[in-house]
């Protein structure tokens, strides 16, 4: 017979966690077959049957075996919750239909359909909060890929932090600070909405980036739009986010983008209850995406806004002194390297160096 919960849990030798290892790659399809299993196991149909067949279908792959201790884990931690308790921590269509059911059958008095029911319903609640949420972050200067369970694959710049969720319906990422490049898998049932201050971006199939102020934006030289967003290929949508949200930085109404085209918004600069101030440009793409292979680029722009786009990728910070901001910056720097960077721009236009209080200043000759 399959393992109860407490001799699973002895036969945790075999973890691919052991050693050091990392787990094997679980995908949606394989959780759903995991957190299934666990519901028959649990239900009143059970049979040596059944039971073969489960052995069968762990033998077949070591993602099995891992998903199905991992729901087993979370149905152990829910196990003693009611019914009602676990279908409001799901808020989901399929549980509210589960919850129905289940209480029809209670109705007409068949306790071991019952029974059933909340396992269905338990078994989904285990896989939501396995699957449901993520978080990735990167510190000042570090760098990020992630294959999401769907095939998008994210790239993390620096001084990001972004929360995952993907069910059934929808696919959701809330970006609260840095910058994230998109290559969305096509999924025509499930929306790719990544929600940044209080806008929404969404897609379906499609390459874009998504740009907020940094964690530790705050003091440093320049200003940085509240959000930006740059479309390589496909289209994206950009509007205020979804009624219930929390309000924030958006475009007063829907927007579309083309491939090459930039969104930027601002604050206003007076009134501080002012629509944001929208800009639509197509800049070179080059130099936006020059991070994902450690450069960044410029062509012919001040250096106050130079010096902002260095200083989010290096712990030291570089300042202006004098009447220097407006002076022209152009050339391929490493990120993170902003010693090398002051050099630089010093030589160019005759700055004066100094090194204080852990930042770098660039001033005006005396």
């Amino acid at each position: 017979m399959v393992p109860n919960d407490r001799q699973g849990r002895q036969g945790r030798a075999q973890n691919p966690l052991d050693g050091g290892r990392e787990p094997p790659v679980v995908t949606r399809r394989v959780a759903e077959e995991a957190a299934a299993w666990i519901a028959r196991l649990h239900g009143p149909d059970r049979s040596a049957e059944m039971d073969r067949k489960f052995r069968e279908w762990v033998s077949r792959s070591p993602a099995h075996g891992y998903a199905f201790e991992r729901c087993t884990d979370i149905w152990t931690d829910v196990a003693s919750m009611k019914p009602e308790q676990i279908v409001a921590g799901m808020a989901g269509a399929k549980a509210r239909d589960t919850l129905a059911r289940e209480r029809r059958w209670q109705r007409m008095r068949w306790p071991l359909g019952a029974l059933l029911a909340v396992s269905v319903v338990v078994a989904a609640y285990a896989l939501h909060r396995w699957l449901a949420v993520a978080v990735y972050a990167t510190e000042v200067g570090g760098q990020q890929q992630v294959l999401l369970a769907d095939g998008t694959r994210i790239s993390l710049n620096t001084d990001t932090r972004v929360r995952v969720e993907l069910d059934s319906a929808r696919r959701t990422v809330s970006l609260d600070a840095g910058e994230v490049m998109f290559e969305v898998a096509k999924d025509p049932l499930r929306p790719f909405v990544v929600r940044a201050g209080g806008s929404e971006v969404i897609a379906v199939g499609t390459v874009f980036s998504v740009r907020v102020p940094g964690r530790s934006s705050e003091g440093r030289e320049g200003r940085e739009a509240a959000l930006a967003v740059a479309l390589i290929e496909g289209a994206v949508t950009v509007q205020p986010v979804s009624a219930g949200q929390e309000a924030g930085m958006a475009p007063q109404q829907r927007i579309t983008l083309q491939p090459g085209e930039r969104m930027r918004l601002a604050k206003p600069q007076t009134v501080s209850t002012a629509p944001a101030l929208v800009q639509i440009d197509r800049p070179p793409l080059e130099p936006l995406f020059a991070w994902k292979h450690g450069k960044a680029i410029f062509e012919n722009v001040s250096l106050g806004e130079a010096v902002a786009e260095m200083n989010r990728y290096s712990p030291i910070s570089v300042v202006l002194f004098g009447n220097v901001a407006s002076l022209r910056v152009g050339g391929a720097y490493d990120i993170g390297d902003a010693r090398g960077f002051v050099r630089a721009v010093a030589e160019l236009h005759g700055l004066q160096v100094r090194e204080q209080a852990g930042r770098l200043e660039l001033a005006a000759p005396q």
